[in-house]
């Protein structure tokens, strides 16, 4: 599943919860800029997905129509058969590399607390590991009865892998853990994804 259909989806969703939700509050939901948010908006109202009602002179409400309903739940079985075929591949991806981590006694801590964390927990468990630490960008939060630790204490801690436990495109999360000071050859991302080979055949697909 793309961006824009996941955001459509994520949009219809939240309009049929919440009629009354304003626009502020689904750019915090799709965590997206306002008027980024607005082009969505317009666009799901050309389709005949979403009505705009005027409730007040300066109040807009949204409401889902039949027709986005129907869209809404073909967005949803797409989803849902997206996400199977994405956590087989994150599963196989990291038994991998777990497997050899347990059989060499590595380390491994996880980066994150949301759902990609419990699957990288869940295959820490089926390879006999326990992570050593659990990590975010701030503390003060428990993840499955273990503290959550703030990066910034990623130095306090013997790892010998940092598992990103996100199921987006983790390049970005990558680079700024490398620059918060953890090694990148400790970083190991959920999805790999292999970038172009070079003109001379010698290059190698890398996780993104």
């Amino acid at each position: 599943m793309d961006t824009e259909s996941h955001r459509d989806l994520k949009l219809l969703e939240a309009v049929e919860e919440d009629s009354r939700v304003t626009q502020r509050g689904l750019a915090t939901k799709l965590g997206i800029a306002l008027g980024l948010t607005n082009i969505y908006l317009k666009r799901l109202v050309r389709k005949g997905y979403i009505k705009c009602v005027n409730v007040q002179s300066n109040r807009i409400s949204y409401l889902i129509t039949p027709r986005g309903i129907a869209e809404k739940a073909r967005l949803t079985y797409e989803f849902m058969d997206y996400s199977l075929h994405l956590y087989g591949e994150v599963r196989q991806h990291l038994r991998a590399v777990l497997q050899e981590c347990a059989a060499a006694d590595r380390r491994v801590a996880i980066y994150g607390r949301g759902e990609a964390a419990e699957l990288a927990y869940l295959s820490l468990k089926e390879c006999g590991l326990e992570p050593v630490a659990v990590f975010d960008v701030d503390g003060g939060h428990d993840f499955l009865g273990m503290p959550v630790r703030p990066l910034r204490d990623h130095d306090q801690v013997t790892y010998d892998l940092i598992i990103v436990a996100t199921l987006e495109s983790s390049g970005q999360q990558v680079a700024a853990l490398s620059k918060d000071g953890v090694p990148p050859e400790k970083l190991f991302p959920l999805r790999r994804v292999a970038t172009p080979r070079r003109r001379n055949g010698q290059g190698n697909g890398t996780r993104d």
